[in-house]
């Protein structure tokens, strides 16, 4: 079922016949396309030139010199303006170059999407700094799940994730999970391996896997490389550290640095990755549900994110809040839990927050818990209702 991502076109509407361009990133089928489509379909102009650069057609449009000749020769310069949308523009060799070109010699309003964050860098930013704005797209969030079956419950979402394209096989675990594998190994070869010449695939693998074995949980690229050592393979900090960049840029994995909320300063170390979409990690390593606690976790992250907010890890002396989110000024603190049950762990969840000492609004989120209602001012509720609110 097609759902329209109102969230994501609520974003770059106002930016619509705008001089500038609008660059839609994120995940590999993580929905980028869609809502090229859909813009397309919402500005409704016959002056549109759609081009998808990973479909073998466009092939010799493929660098900057042949893409700028074929719109070019389209473009009618008496024409009011023309919508040129381009999907994966990373495949055009010194695509940047014929970008700020249309931009600039032409009456356009230009939108492209690519699955790099390395696209809002480097060339992009010596040609056309200033004139973009960029918008990252996220796999579906649990209220967009829902909205694709009546059948759905938070559960289905914890294992099988928010990829758009499950909603087309009904959620069919036996298929959803042979497609995670396909987009993982695709993410993998095409936007890791390939785009950053990584030679020792096998090791890259390892890597990833280690990570996604460990989201919500601090490590560093010494530790992973003290892991591989025990495992015999003799691995560079610094490797280790590239390998999780690349996966970074690639929008496969997400990292967030710590926060001393006493010191008021950034932690140069215990970093935290999450993984983009926690589906992918059930097809990779399985056991969502048995680790359902880090998987909630994932999915206040990326809701956060979503929601805008920019995140850190918060440090209280050897104490942790899981995130610590930042937006237009304001804070909130944020707690993620599966059981709330035993004092022990209300007294856990709880004591970091109440030794905040700021006015900023604190969450503790649970799946399960054996109370109701806010504790001692802080708000206190279930994962999938605040995910829906």
């Amino acid at each position: 079922m097609m759902i329209k991502r109102k969230q994501y076109l609520d974003q770059i509407r106002p930016f619509i016949g705008k001089d500038i361009i609008k660059v839609i990133v994120g995940l590999r089928r993580s929905g980028k396309s869609v809502i090229l489509e859909q813009l397309k379909e919402e500005i409704g102009s016959n002056n549109s030139i759609y081009l998808n650069f990973e479909d073998i057609s466009n092939q010799p449009l493929c660098t900057a010199s042949s893409l700028n000749s074929y719109i070019t020769s389209i473009i009618d310069k008496e024409t009011e303006c023309y919508y040129l949308f381009f999907d994966e523009i990373q495949e055009v060799k010194d695509w940047e170059k014929v970008i700020n070109s249309l931009r600039v010699s032409h009456n356009t309003d230009i939108y492209i999407t690519g699955s790099n964050s390395k696209l809002l860098s480097g060339e992009l930013a010596t040609y056309i700094a200033g004139r973009y704005v960029s918008f990252t797209i996220y796999p579906f969030s649990y209220k967009e799940f829902l909205q694709t079956s009546n059948n759905l419950s938070f559960e289905d979402y914890i294992k099988q994730g928010g990829m758009p394209f499950l909603s087309s096989i009904n959620y069919d675990f036996r298929f959803s999970k042979q497609y995670l594998q396909d987009v993982y190994h695709s993410v993998v070869l095409k936007d890791i391996v390939k785009r950053y010449k990584i030679r020792d695939v096998d090791l890259l693998e390892r890597i990833i896997v280690y990570a996604l074995a460990n989201i919500g949980h601090c490590f560093s690229a010494t530790s992973i490389s003290k892991f591989l050592k025990s495992d015999r393979r003799k691995v560079a900090p610094e490797t280790v550290l590239n390998y999780l960049r690349a996966c970074e840029e690639s929008y496969l994995l997400c990292r967030f640095k710590s926060y001393d909320l006493i010191e008021k300063k950034a932690l140069s170390v215990s970093e935290k990755y999450y993984v983009s979409d926690h589906g992918l990690r059930e097809a990779v390593i399985g056991s969502n549900l048995t680790n359902v606690e880090i998987i909630l976790e994932n999915i206040v992250a990326l809701e956060l994110l979503r929601r805008g907010y920019d995140l850190q890890v918060g440090r209280i002396g050897d104490r942790e809040i899981d995130f610590v989110a930042g937006k237009e000024g304001k804070k909130i603190y944020v707690q993620v839990c599966y059981l709330l049950l035993e004092e022990s762990t209300i007294d856990r969840e709880f004591r970091s927050l109440l030794d905040i000492d700021d006015n900023y609004e604190k969450y503790v989120l649970y799946r399960h818990s054996s109370f109701q209602g806010d504790y001692k001012g802080i708000l206190c509720q279930p994962i999938d209702e605040w995910l829906l609110s």
